[in-house]
């Protein structure tokens, strides 16, 4: 069962990216879709509020369930931003930072030194990272990966979501996955709405017009986001959060091939290579 799950949380995901992709292609504004995919996740939340009972949920429940809503609904927005910049084969692998990203916190924050084998993992990663791009592309190294707008609200993304990773966790420890899922959703809703307002409030009529005829592609990706979200939960109920963060790497390689069946990307054989590095970067991170 925990293996169906793992996987239906890497499919979902992958495909959630796929849709938040083409809508950008089609015009529409990534605060809007992250604003609109809300919507459709509170449509699908607000029955499922009379399968728990709500009094139960304790304080420290609502504390770390606000925070995780913020953080990710943060992260949504750069994420979504990154995939209107990026090839979704380059975007997916820059996902194994996540991983360094959490090092580094826990090394600042918690004291925690990695070992040797630590370091050894994350210049992995950095290294496989460079070759994610044609040789012409990354004359300036490691450097000019970065500069890329893309790339750097790719670890924007990363930073929030690993943060709230922290919450999220001791939310489903407190409440369990399905109030959990829920109240990331709708929490995220208002938030997600007070982002559109004070940052791309001038151009919504503008994008409604255009979402008329993206209706189906949005609840699709909300029933995505949705499922998408409640196995995350599901496996953090049940994983510590380090094996859960190398289980989702899995997800790259998918990414890669994705992005050469449906947006036509290049250079395949390469980041497919490049993926696999740091997918063995990461695990030695984490086991480490």
């Amino acid at each position: 069962m925990e293996v169906l799950v793992v996987l239906g949380r890497l499919l979902f995901s992958a495909f959630a990216n796929v849709f938040q992709k083409q809508l950008t292609h089609r015009g529409l504004h990534p605060f809007f879709i992250v604003f609109a995919s809300y919507v459709v996740l509170a449509v699908i939340c607000l029955p499922l509020l009379f399968s728990f009972n709500l009094f139960q949920l304790s304080t420290h429940f609502w504390v770390n369930i606000f925070f995780a809503a913020l953080l990710d609904m943060a992260g949504t927005l750069f994420l979504v931003m990154s995939l209107s910049k990026t090839d979704l084969s380059v975007f997916g692998p820059l996902n194994a930072y996540k991983v360094v990203i959490s090092m580094l916190l826990a090394l600042v924050f918690l004291g925690e030194v990695p070992s040797m084998q630590g370091f050894a993992g994350v210049f992995i990663i950095v290294a496989g990272s460079v070759f994610l791009f044609p040789p012409k592309t990354h004359q300036g190294g490691l450097w000019q990966l970065f500069l890329q707008k893309g790339v750097q609200f790719r670890f924007l993304s990363i930073v929030l979501f690993s943060i709230g990773t922290l919450p999220l966790k001791n939310a489903v420890v407190d409440g369990g996955a399905l109030p959990t899922t829920v109240f990331w959703c709708l929490l995220g809703l208002p938030l997600a709405g007070l982002a559109q307002l004070m940052f791309v409030h001038d151009n919504f009529k503008a994008e409604m017009a255009r979402a008329r005829d993206q209706v189906y592609p949005f609840i699709y990706l909300g029933c995505l986001i949705f499922l998408m979200q409640f196995m995350t939960m599901l496996v953090f109920s049940q994983l510590l959060v380090a094996y859960s963060l190398a289980l989702f790497q899995l997800s790259m390689v998918l990414q890669v091939f994705l992005g050469y069946r449906i947006f036509n990307e290049k250079h395949v054989l390469r980041r497919l290579a490049a993926c696999l590095v740091m997918v063995g970067g990461s695990l030695m991170v984490l086991s480490a």
